[in-house]
């Protein structure tokens, strides 16, 4: 980089809210100088907003518990329609996500997203302040949830750009691994914060509990006040000082592989919501095809399997319709469709962030069901609504699968960049496996006792391997992402992977809820399974057979 370059860079940097013209991360006199600062500075705000991100998009997974344990008057059946609805939203959200920061630049996409997720959280907080809400408005609010799911793809696509490819691994891992903790973070807070009223007569009136609750520290008996709002409200805490970190302290590149004509802020606002709506459009008539008609479907049930892949196909090309700068933007960033690899990389990601994320997802509400009640024979029938009272409090330790999954995600992608990211990717495959079978045969026995919580300890630690597996995979399987596609092209993969993965937070509580409800919820983790072993036959034929053209980069 010549010195009227870097002197120009720094200058503008001088500004942490600046537009930056030139990048060239991979300069390291620029990288030492004045790149690492600009780019770890992004990476700090970054983190946070996406953990913000991750715990609104979920939140319904112990929302949905606690409902329970209020008496709120709703099936279990819908609650767990509550956690795919925000799931489906979230992952296809993500495709227009994929392309925001070509479109309106990091800066601007990362501030708009953040404070967007404020609607939800808000709404969240006034709709559990009465029990008699109608349940569409908590469909209408588990949609909403989903501006959480689709920052994770603009996110990842941003942070890939600031940092040379020797470090894209560990960055990568640390916002997507740090992020991720999103989940455990929720998990945790969440039924904390539901115990005290600390918003005071802002928050709205308590409730009294009918069923055992709990926390990290421990089980809350029947009859105790609880403040379900605060699950909404106090995410509030958190997004609007983020909202401002990004506003001020991030940056847009304008470098020509990156965002080089975007419009002002108010115009890529503009373009933003644009691409969002083409999304919740989508998303909204898929969830129509499949859903029933007594949670607001159309009663037609047709396939998820049908049905999704007619979301995406139709979220890609309504995009692509849009006219003017959008279309065109598109037509250059589509050229990753007709790589082999974005395929090939889609179905692997899909595997491990599609499992982390959707386990996450109906982590908790699997350990009620399965754990928290008694399964006996009455008359001859197999029943599943005895309360059992030396049942696990799915609030005590559903929190602890996703930290580690996020917790070592880092760990993935610095091993990745030592050893080739798809070795990792295979070994993580082959132990998911395993780990997968093991809890299908331990979900199998306690479905069928009159006491589950004999089977609890290794459902709980398998399933917790199957978590560490996953996280370690999402940072090896970024890192092989970074090394297969040039600059241009990296950031739109990393986006539109994460977008399909993200369905995995849509279709494994679908699937557990449908498996659950026949009774056999070990299929479940027997189709889950199968996949993995498929994954493992695609990573070894295209990044670890020795005439590959990318061996184990």
């Amino acid at each position: 980089m010549g010195r009227y370059s870097m002197a120009n860079t720094q200058s503008q940097a001088k500004s942490s809210g600046a537009d930056i013209q030139t990048w060239d991360p991979e300069n390291e006199q620029f990288w030492e100088s004045t790149g690492k600062k600009i780019a770890n500075r992004n990476l700090w705000i970054s983190i946070p907003s996406l953990l913000c991100g991750f715990a609104v998009w979920l939140y319904w997974g112990i929302i949905t518990v606690q409902m329970l344990n209020l008496g709120f008057p709703y099936e279990k059946s819908q609650l767990f329609t509550l956690m795919a609805i925000a799931g489906l939203t979230g992952a296809t959200l993500r495709i227009p996500s994929t392309f925001f920061i070509r479109l309106a630049g990091g800066r601007n996409t990362i501030f708009f997203t953040t404070a967007l997720l404020m609607l939800p959280a808000i709404g969240t907080g006034i709709a559990l302040s009465d029990r008699e809400t109608p349940f569409w408005v908590f469909q209408v609010l588990a949609l909403l949830s989903g501006f959480g799911g689709g920052n994770f793809a603009s996110s990842m696509s941003n942070i890939s750009f600031f940092f040379p490819k020797k470090q894209q691994g560990l960055a990568l891992g640390l916002n997507a691994g740090l992020g991720n903790f999103g989940v455990t973070t929720m998990q945790i807070l969440v039924p904390l914060a539901m115990t005290v009223g600390m918003f005071g007569a802002l928050g709205g009136e308590s409730m009294t509990l009918v069923a055992t609750s709990g926390t990290l520290i421990g089980k809350i008996p029947a009859g105790t006040e609880a403040w379900i709002q605060n699950a909404g409200y106090v995410w509030l805490l958190f997004l609007i000082p983020l909202a401002f970190a990004g506003w001020f302290g991030m940056n847009n590149l304008r470098e020509t592989h990156v965002s080089p004509n975007i419009p002002g802020p108010l115009g890529s606002f503009g373009l933003i919501s644009m691409m969002l709506c083409v999304g919740f459009a989508c998303a909204i008539l898929g969830l129509w095809l499949m859903l029933p008609e007594k949670v607001g479907g159309s009663g037609f049930n047709i396939s998820k399997w049908i049905v999704l892949p007619l979301i995406i196909a139709a979220t890609v090309f309504a995009l692509k319709a849009i006219p003017g700068q959008i279309g065109e933007s598109l037509t250059r960033q589509y050229k990753i469709f007709g790589n082999q690899h974005t395929w090939a990389m889609t179905v692997i990601y899909t595997m491990t962030f599609g499992s982390f994320i959707g386990f996450a997802a109906s982590f908790p509400l699997t350990i009620k069901v399965i754990f928290g009640f008694q399964h006996v024979i009455v008359d001859g029938v197999m029943t599943h609504n005895t309360a059992n009272p030396n049942g696990p409090s799915a609030l005590m330790y559903a929190w602890m699968g996703p930290f580690i999954g996020a917790l070592i995600r880092p760990v993935g992608g610095w091993v990745a960049d030592k050893i080739g990211g798809a070795l990792v990717t295979q070994i993580c495959a082959v132990v998911m496996v395993a780990a997968a079978l093991g809890v299908a045969y331990y979900m199998q026995l306690a479905y069928q006792s009159t006491s589950p919580e004999e089977f609890f300890v290794p459902f709980f630690i398998l399933f917790l391997v199957l978590f560490a597996a996953t996280g370690i995979a999402n940072g090896s399987t970024f890192r092989t992402i970074s090394q297969v596609f040039n600059r241009e092209q990296a950031g739109p993969v990393l986006g539109w992977t994460s977008a399909v993965a993200a369905y995995g937070a849509f279709i494994m509580p679908k699937v557990l809820g449908e498996q659950i409800k026949a009774t056999t919820p070990e299929y479940a983790l027997y189709g889950f399974a199968t996949f993995y072993a498929l994954c493992i036959v695609i990573n070894w034929w295209f990044y670890l057979r020795k005439s590959c053209e990318h061996y184990n980069p």
